[in-house]
């Protein structure tokens, strides 16, 4: 059983996107690959996008899985856009199976173009991060979305700086998020403070301990840190310890 589709906005690329059989023949630049999956970037009909592509759901029971990896991704990439969350647009999505077994699947997005991911900059020492300014821009936006998403009991599990996109006009993405979920008291604010603790740990080498404050708050909404927040920032500033 085969279940895929393919958004209206691209019915004139139904030949290259219309059904699993297409997507899996497509070739295109390779980004990455490993055991289970790869992602190519093809380009069709003048635009450019990424295609993940999974042979395999991993060992075991994890073939009968409900809800797969790859499914999760194309599902948590639409919550992001049901929550005004900026991130890559879903063209085109599915999975096979064969007897309640995963058999394969795939997720293809467009490209966002003249984008760089944060941790990329911070790598190079991009100027823009000396920028008091744009980097307020960028933190008011990261901490907009990720209360959006805390607010729905949703959390990234991955929210690291590589899965943020810039575009050159200061615009900021949400990208990769395979691992995300819903969760419920007390697993919530665990997951919460993982995903503040994953933005902090690259923050904290390339930002000032103000421009790090600041970013809390605007995330918490308030003003000055109450004692809970004071806890939670502690916790945030401790989770990788002794995890490196």
């Amino acid at each position: 059983m085969a279940g895929w589709k393919l958004a209206s906005a691209y019915a004139a690329l139904v030949d290259e996107f219309g059904t699993l059989d297409a997507v899996f023949a497509l070739k295109g630049e390779e980004i990455t690959r490993d055991a289970l999956s790869e992602v190519i970037r093809v380009e069709c009909g003048g635009g450019h996008y990424y295609v993940k592509r999974y042979r395999s759901a991993g060992n075991g029971i994890r073939a009968y899985l409900p809800r797969l990896r790859i499914k999760a991704e194309w599902q948590n990439l639409h919550h992001f856009v049901e929550w005004g969350i900026p991130t890559a647009e879903v063209v085109a999505w599915g999975l096979q199976r064969k007897r309640g077994a995963f058999v394969r699947g795939a997720l293809i997005t467009r490209e966002l173009p003249a984008t760089e991911n944060l941790w990329m900059l911070s790598n190079l020492g991009d100027p823009r991060l000396g920028d008091a300014a744009w980097v307020d821009q960028i933190s008011r936006q990261l901490a907009e979305s990720t209360r959006r998403m805390h607010d729905h009991r949703f959390t990234h599990n991955d929210l690291k700086w590589r899965n943020l996109l810039v575009d050159d006009e200061g615009k900021l993405f949400f990208i990769d998020c395979p691992t995300g979920g819903f969760w419920c008291w007390p697993f919530l604010a665990y997951r919460i403070v993982k995903d503040l603790a994953c933005i902090d740990k690259v923050a904290r080498k390339v930002l000032s301990r103000s421009q790090r404050l600041r970013f809390y708050l605007q995330y918490s909404g308030v003003k000055r840190l109450t004692a809970y927040d004071k806890q939670r920032v502690q916790k945030i500033v401790k989770f990788f310890e002794g995890r490196e």
